[in-house]
């Protein structure tokens, strides 16, 4: 997303071994901000300070990185970053306080989804920061929301990523940026889903509505629909509201809380027990009204702001991929076959282990954990795409390439995982 706004530089980071990231969003000059904490398992730095609710301003930057509580190193580097630079100094007790102050909060992109434990560190969180520029903000899988997930609670799993979204009104400005990693499920305004790998056993059209009122069954392999009946009624979502109008703390902190709660819309179930949800608001106070009609009453400051977090927040969706289709009556050469087999390692407790058998392939999970639906018990039958690509047949797509004599590509493309052959 392109916007007009100096005031403020976006700096990404990413590490394709990940794949996992940063992004930092800083401000060309010291902020009034303010923090509502919804989820039941946030990460942060520093927030509490931000609760103190200080008529002043004094935050530098924020923060948003992958990695769990491992990525938060990203907060802190930025702040040395900024005195390393010369930017801020160790002065917090003169007229106008000039020491840096940074914020931060992060995802949990590890577990299931990914096959290693890279995390986003402080060299490539001060990399982003130093390489920030105003008016770009990456969309999708981008930056720290690099390997972002949606919808787990019904099973969805849908590729996520990050979001943003600008609007003015007059001399106003609100901008929204936010990373989605919702248990939840993205949900567009005409209550239909942004993105999902359903059940094959789902109904078509199906709303966010009746996954909600068919819980808990909808959330159990072969549910089929909605009943007449009605049953008895590792995630995070991080987001930044800025404005450029002045707001005093408690208005800065109410428009915090009300672009939280309007978030729960646009991603149900919201603010669960297994997610982290931390929203920041920012005031620049670049612009401050003389009268009520010159800017926006607070009340709708967050009416407009809660439009432009959804907006946000669809925009986080990349497009999902789609596993090609098997080859019919495919017969690959047998030698073929063979040179494919071996013991791949994705990291220290992932690996495959590939077999060649009566002229097909099959991969079994020979380290402490399985590789995507690849467990550690049953060989599975890899079904050929070509000649060096195959895919698992199920609910999300799985599909292998064997790239060159000892490369293993797990559904490579934007979410690649790369195992690479132990020598025999």
């Amino acid at each position: 997303m392109q916007f007009d706004w100096p005031m403020l530089r976006v700096g990404t980071g990413e590490y394709e071994e990940g794949p996992t990231g940063v992004t930092v969003v800083s401000f060309a000059r010291k902020v009034y901000s303010a923090i509502d904490v919804r989820g039941g398992g946030p990460g942060t730095v520093n927030s509490d300070y931000m609760r103190l609710g200080y008529n002043y301003p004094e935050l530098d930057a924020i923060v948003f990185a992958g990695g769990s509580w491992y990525g938060l190193e990203g907060a802190t580097a930025v702040a040395s970053a900024l005195k390393d630079d010369g930017i801020r100094d160790g002065d917090a007790f003169s007229d106008t306080p000039n020491i840096a102050m940074s914020v931060g909060s992060i995802i949990f992109d590890f577990g299931p989804r990914r096959l290693n434990e890279i995390y986003p560190d402080k060299r490539l969180a001060q990399a982003a920061f130093r390489a920030a520029r105003p008016g770009v903000f990456p969309l999708g899988a981008q930056g720290a929301g690099r390997f972002a997930k949606t919808g787990s609670f019904f099973g969805c799993n849908a590729y996520s990523g990050q979001g943003a979204a600008f609007r003015q009104i007059g001399e106003v400005k609100i901008a929204a940026f936010v990373v989605v990693n919702a248990l939840g499920a993205v949900t567009k305004r005409d209550g239909s889903l942004a993105a999902c790998y359903g059940d094959k056993s789902w109904p078509k059209d199906l709303h966010i509505a009746d996954l909600m009122n068919g819980y808990p069954d909808s959330a159990k392999a072969g549910w089929t629909g909605p009943s007449e009946e009605k049953p008895s009624p590792k995630n995070t979502t991080i987001s930044l509201i800025v404005t450029n109008q002045k707001l005093d703390p408690a208005e800065l902190q109410r428009l915090a809380v009300q672009v939280h709660t309007s978030m729960a819309r646009a991603l149900q179930p919201f603010a669960t027990q297994f997610d982290g949800d931390v929203l920041y608001a920012v005031s620049t106070a670049e612009f401050e009204p003389k009268n009520a009609e010159e800017g926006l009453p607070p009340v709708g400051l967050g009416v407009v702001g809660a439009e432009v977090m959804w907006d946000a927040i669809l925009s986080s969706v990349p497009e999902q991929p789609v596993a090609p289709a098997p080859l019919a009556n495919a017969s690959i050469d047998a030698s073929l076959l063979r040179g494919y087999a071996g013991d791949y390692v994705f990291s220290p407790f992932v690996g495959l282990r590939v077999t060649s058998k009566g002229g097909k392939l099959f991969a079994v999970a020979n380290g402490k954990r399985p590789a995507y639906t690849i467990g550690k018990d049953k060989p599975v039958e890899l079904l050929p795409v070509s000649e060096n690509e195959f895919v698992v047949p199920g609910r999300y797509p799985l599909v292998l390439k064997f790239d060159g004599p000892d490369r293993l590509l797990v559904n490579p493309g934007h979410w690649v995982q790369t195992g690479l052959r132990q020598a025999k």
